[in-house]
């Protein structure tokens, strides 16, 4: 399968071509480098249908009369789109925006969980497919949890946002392993890590600070699977390598920055407000300028600027394409920044509780086998 890769650990084969798996020399030549979060995984293991990890009951929330979020993490709240708006109706606007945001969080988890799971079809190395199969069973945990918890709070997710849709699509269905886990590993986790910071931090409701804190301990995991990628490929890319990386990069980060949650991808949660999303939008980019997507891109936990960080990190970013982002953060400064991106912290303390809860849930086991 033509691929750019220059690390036999990366080698892939046809996801139709099922012969070459089972070729007798390839079970020798299992890599070493994912040992340590293959291993890991029993640390940071969680079920979201036990309650001893999280009860989806335990704290009821009205969505109808509580914001889910402060009121100014909706955009629309903080323009002409509020004066249309009573109280009741202002608070259920931003509750759908949460619930809109949250979908699109579970359908970015199933895509995970697919690219997962598509990446055991085609890596030649044992070890790598092995944490393939690893990371497809975490993915699929995550979209049980975040499936309960839009269920219980609005019983149905909204629909995927087209722009969403189709770059999951396409990275699920590429034959290229550097699209997969440039796509998956980078930017698509890239932006859930400091999505997940900023849930965890700002949320009013419990249980979903404990389910995104679950979430983050599988996720931070993911996150470096990519950046062993990063390490062992980056450097050694032709020229004319680097550059389609660093373009299909630049690309997709334009794309996200401009089409990830304006008004357009948002329609279906206006009609009930009596809205036009078209009315929204306009509203919305007369109060929300430029400025204030950069101003807002000087939070550690904004999510493109833990996008833009991920890809500076890993050497994707060169001078040819630095500008698309210097238009909105100081380059400079994040290259200062340590190689952690947003969460790591809130990651680490969640795998320690899991590792306690973990532990006592086998001596539990052991007595009961006698």
């Amino acid at each position: 399968m033509a691929d750019i890769t220059h690390d036999p650990i990366y080698n892939t084969v046809d996801r139709d071509n099922f012969l070459s798996l089972i070729e007798v020399d390839r079970y020798g030549e299992r890599t070493d480098a994912f040992d340590g979060i293959i291993s890991a995984t029993r640390d940071h293991f969680w079920d979201p249908t036990d309650a001893q990890y999280i009860d989806f009951d335990a704290e009821p929330f009205d969505v109808k009369t509580e914001l889910l979020m402060p009121r100014d993490f909706t955009v629309e709240l903080n323009c002409a789109v509020a004066d249309r708006l009573d109280e009741g109706q202002q608070i259920q606007l931003a509750n759908e925006s949460s619930r809109f945001t949250l979908s699109s969080i579970l359908h970015g988890e199933q895509g995970a969980f697919s690219l997962s799971a598509s990446l055991c079809q085609i890596m030649r190395d044992p070890g790598a497919q092995e944490y393939a199969s690893n990371q497809a069973r975490e993915e699929a945990r995550h979209v049980t949890g975040f499936a309960k918890y839009i269920n219980k709070r609005w019983g149905t997710p909204i629909s995927c946002g087209p722009t969403l849709a189709g770059l999951l699509d396409e990275i699920v269905q590429s034959g290229e392993v550097y699209k997969k886990l440039i796509g998956m590993q980078m930017l698509i986790e890239g932006l859930a890590m400091g999505a997940f910071a900023t849930l965890q931090a700002k949320t009013n409701d419990p249980t979903l600070k404990r389910l995104v804190q679950l979430v983050m301990s599988d996720e931070a995991f993911h996150h470096r699977f990519g950046k062993i990628w990063a390490d062992k490929t980056v450097p050694k890319l032709t020229e004319d390598e680097h550059e389609k990386v660093e373009d299909w990069a630049a690309k997709c980060f334009k794309v996200l920055l401009f089409n990830l949650v304006n008004a357009e991808q948002k329609q279906a949660i206006y009609p009930q407000f009596g809205l036009e999303w078209e009315w929204v939008r306009g509203a919305v980019m007369e109060a929300f300028t430029n400025e204030d997507r950069r101003k807002s891109m000087t939070e550690g936990t904004n999510i493109f600027r833990v996008l833009i960080k991920t890809l500076l990190k890993a050497g994707i970013i060169t001078d040819r394409t630095k500008d698309v982002y210097a238009a909105w953060v100081d380059m400079n400064e994040l290259q200062r920044e340590d190689d952690e991106v947003a969460g790591y912290d809130i990651a680490e303390a969640t795998v320690e509780q899991l590792r306690e809860i973990n532990s006592k849930r086998r001596v539990m086991s052991k007595a009961l086998r006698g």
